[in-house]
């Protein structure tokens, strides 16, 4: 796709301003008619898949941040004159085409598109079927914005693919295809990783871990669990495990007002069998592979450490390393952890909650990246660019 003009590319975001404001109420009718079809076996899933005027203004929200933001391509990274003449500049550019994979959530749509456009790349985006007639709707009006400034509908386009379809794209794509973003659980991302024959930027899953140091504040750590755990079941950033060291002070009476405050947030309770002994009539958790678990639900697994080492340890080899939090009130003993934890994410006496693009001042984003390249954490605007080089010249060879 050619480079655009900035003022053409924010003219698109301008209009589809206007057509989401336009369309708020067919955008919802579509909606419920993914509602109603959806069984509603999966209440995280379910909870992704909710438009309503909520979600239109924070789709629009998305739309209008990303349009005042700077344009991320044509950045200067580098400039250097050598010693031949030759004047070398590193700049940033766009990726090309990208593809992303996600379930439920039609807000993706809106996010996922907006970014992309801005930072000149093409998008390709394969929806869930639970959410087809949201997201059908969504295009329409991406379609008219794009129309409305000159351009072709192919910027942003649904792929309306089954499994099997999908396949044969990721190994033969039917047009260049730069990056894949695939956003959902393992299964989906390892299906991607299988067949794919470009680059592909893991979105990951969370289950995420907050290990509580004997030198806790006790009170702060409470809180923070709770936050962590119940604000946003469906959210990646949520909390699923719990390591408590032994030696914190009034150990067992600290692990049974745990379970109670979690229990009147109608939080299950699932520990190991060394906090068993203390909480005897929980649910003891053999299969290790619940610990390798997002939970996605009301649920949290609760376990007991006898160091800050035991603790890294298991943080680093059960988690989806995409964030992590230590509640202690010594410094140093954070710092240990979060030099050491393996994760996108890490926290000090916070909750992990915060490891969304616009928490952190990124702004809309396309998801959160689990991978070490190019990119880790919230993919913003300033992150959907790879860089290119412009070398200038007055007839050199090399010698």
């Amino acid at each position: 796709m050619k480079l655009l003009n900035t003022d053409i590319k924010n003219n698109v975001l301008k209009s589809m301003l206007q057509i989401l404001e336009r369309e708020r109420k067919t955008i919802i009718e579509a909606n419920k008619k993914d509602l109603d079809a959806f069984e509603r076996e999966d209440q995280a899933l379910y909870d992704r898949l909710i438009v309503n005027d909520k979600k239109v203004d924070e789709m629009m929200a998305a739309v209008k941040a990303v349009m005042l933001q700077e344009d991320p391509v044509g950045k200067e990274i580098t400039n250097r004159t050598l010693d031949n003449k030759l004047n070398i500049v590193n700049t940033t550019a766009p990726f090309g085409t990208i593809l992303i994979i996600y379930e439920s959530r039609p807000d993706v749509t809106i996010e996922a598109a907006v970014l992309a456009f801005k930072a000149n790349n093409k998008i390709l985006l394969k929806g869930g079927k639970e959410a087809l007639n949201s997201n059908l709707a969504l295009e329409k009006c991406w379609h008219e914005a794009l129309e409305q400034n000159e351009l072709s509908k192919d910027w942003i386009k649904l792929l309306h693919l089954k499994r099997e379809e999908t396949q044969e794209f990721l190994k033969n794509p039917t047009e260049p295809l730069d990056l894949i973003v695939p956003r959902g659980g393992e299964r989906l991302i390892n299906f991607v990783k299988t067949h794919a024959t470009c680059a592909v930027l893991i979105s990951g899953r969370g289950n995420n871990f907050l290990y509580v140091s004997e030198q806790a504040d006790w009170s702060k750590a409470v809180n923070v669990i709770i936050n962590a755990k119940t604000d946003k079941i469906s959210g990646c950033n949520a909390l699923d495990k719990v390591l408590i060291n032994k030696n914190l002070p009034d150990y067992e009476t600290k692990v049974k007002m745990l379970q109670q405050k979690l229990e009147q947030y109608k939080v299950e309770v699932l520990v190991d069998k060394k906090i068993a002994r203390i909480l005897t009539d929980k649910e003891i958790v053999t299969n290790e592979d619940v610990w390798h678990e997002e939970f996605l639900a009301l649920k949290i697994l609760i376990g007991e450490v006898e160091s800050l080492d035991e603790a890294i340890s298991a943080i680093n080899k059960y988690s989806g390393k995409h964030s992590a939090a230590i509640i202690t009130e010594d410094k140093t003993e954070a710092l240990n952890f979060m030099h050491n934890v393996d994760s996108a994410a890490v926290y000090h006496n916070a909750s992990t909650r915060f490891t969304d693009g616009g928490q952190m001042g990124v702004g809309a984003e396309l998801a959160i990246s689990t991978d070490k390249l190019h990119h880790r954490g919230p993919l913003g605007l300033n992150q959907l660019v790879t860089n290119k080089y412009y070398v200038y010249g007055d007839g050199q060879v090399r010698v």
